[in-house]
């Protein structure tokens, strides 16, 4: 009797074995087989629920270039505040966005500015990045849907190599994404924007990944137009808070008039 409740009890523990290996062999290929919660974690990653940042934009042209320092505020998929700080012309320039609206504040004319939607393809303070990107730019869950390619290497770096093509009534200018996301850490390490015909616009290449507080993340960004040879914009992270007190209230057009 006592061998039989023993063998009944090996075959007990064995089965509850198999049981939770099955399962954490179907967990872990639909981790790697989630192409949107793939993207959610290196949205989060980068974004956060909240944040406040400090920030540079280097602008590269054959002849010129120039640099334009900003602080930004964001909240969510719907909220964001960019003050301008720098260089001097431009200083006090706040770009507002509620949901898919787009504002400017111009203080040295006392003047508000609703971008319309034929401006969403233009070049965001003549950088590399779209107005349109500046809208859209951590909404990139929701307003796309996605696929697994296959897996490349970036660097040093395991990337999952994820199709993004935004959904019909998502009003996005690109005809598609291909995004490459660390195995490591979820970083967002290189992403190709194509137009509706398939071509590619420009190319976003991640790099120096660094701690910011408890999280790390790439910190500096290069976007580069693949029909303009030397043109490129850096975009740099010098510092960034996650999860700090905002509220939508923030984000409004008297606001806009004030921060600081």
């Amino acid at each position: 009797m006592l061998k039989w409740i023993l063998m009944k009890r090996k075959l007990f523990l064995y089965v509850a074995i198999f049981f939770i290996a099955i399962t954490s062999i179907s967990s872990s290929k639909a981790d790697l087989t989630d192409a949107k919660e793939i993207i959610k974690k290196a949205s989060e990653n980068r974004y956060g629920k909240t944040s406040y940042g400090v920030m540079k934009m280097q602008i590269i042209r054959p002849k010129w270039s120039r640099t334009i320092e900003m602080k930004n505020w964001s909240m969510g998929d719907d909220y964001s505040l960019v003050l301008l700080t720098a260089p001097a012309k431009e200083k006090g320039q706040v770009f507002l966005k509620r949901k898919k609206e787009m504002w400017n504040w111009i203080p040295t004319i006392s003047r508000m500015v609703k971008l319309p939607p034929s401006m969403m393809s233009q070049g965001w303070m003549g950088s590399d990045y779209s107005n349109d990107d500046i809208i859209n730019q951590n909404s990139v869950v929701d307003n796309y849907t996605h696929k697994l390619l296959g897996s490349d290497k970036i660097g040093e770096y395991m990337c999952y190599k994820i199709q993004s093509t935004p959904k019909p009534e998502s009003n996005i200018v690109w005809g598609k994404k291909i995004n490459w996301v660390s195995k490591d850490g979820f970083f967002m390490m290189k992403s190709e924007s194509y137009d509706e015909d398939g071509i590619l616009v420009r190319t976003e290449i991640a790099s120096n990944i660094k701690s910011f507080g408890t999280k790390k993340l790439p910190s500096m960004f290069t976007i580069i137009p693949a029909d303009k040879e030397n043109n490129k914009t850096i975009f740099e992270i010098i510092n960034i808070k996650f999860d700090v007190k905002l509220d939508d209230s923030f984000f409004s057009q008297a606001n806009m008039k004030r921060v600081k």
